[in-house]
């Protein structure tokens, strides 16, 4: 059976030991790294690469580095890491802000394990995973904002009938398999289609191809 590998950086040690219990009470997952601070995480990255998680469960309010520092830094240095940040802060803005620097996913510290198990294998499984709240909070941080603009008035950015069709299905969280069996495409064409529409909309991952989507109403949180 493949297993996840499963990293922790937060700096409050109770809530963080009671994350690796919880993480090594599920078969699937692999727990291979945890730290309280940035210096810590990234000297074990540095100094033992068998420890390099494909799940980063990260605090937002950390010393030396915060979320959003951390966040970018390991987006730039480690794209392959896909980061879950688990927060105490629910605002529109800092979701979307977490988002647009390169989070994988976002749920508030006082989310259940249940969710918490399922966000962690659906972001393994699909790059992503967010909830309605989360949708709604980026949805609404954007028409704050006032960036959210139709695709169509963007002379420069021209997405295919095909390429539309594989972006709403990304943003209903289906995997690269589950869209090539409906659209019937291989995998290879919809992982094209997917590469194509990260370099188009100049996202970082796929996360950020489902903020894309919300901000040029392409997808709507109903």
């Amino acid at each position: 059976m493949e297993t996840i590998k499963i990293g922790i950086i937060d700096d409050q040690n109770i809530f963080r030991q009671s994350l690796v219990l919880l993480i090594k009470s599920v078969p699937e997952f692999e727990m291979v790294a945890e730290a309280a601070t940035a210096s810590m995480l990234l000297s074990i990255f540095d100094t033992l690469p068998a420890q390099i998680p494909d799940i980063l469960l990260m605090d937002m309010n950390m010393p030396e580095m915060n979320g959003i520092e951390l966040n970018k830094f390991i987006a730039d240095k480690y794209p392959a890491i896909r980061v879950i940040v688990l927060s105490v802060h629910s605002q529109d803005r800092l979701i979307s802000k977490m988002i647009t620097s390169g989070a994988a996913a976002y749920l508030v510290k006082n989310c259940n394990k249940e969710e918490l198990i399922a966000a962690i294998k659906s972001t393994y499984e699909t790059g992503f995973y967010m909830n309605k709240q989360v949708l709604m909070a980026i949805q609404q941080a954007n028409r704050s904002s006032s960036k959210t603009i139709s695709i169509f008035n963007s002379p420069s950015l021209e997405l295919t009938p095909r390429e539309k069709e594989v972006l709403a299905l990304i943003c209903k969280e289906n995997s690269s398999a589950e869209i090539a069996e409906k659209l019937f495409l291989s995998v290879r064409t919809v992982e094209g289609h997917r590469n194509n529409l990260l370099l188009k909309t100049q996202s970082r991952n796929t996360a950020g191809l489902v903020l894309f989507a919300i901000r040029h109403l392409l997808f709507e949180v109903l």
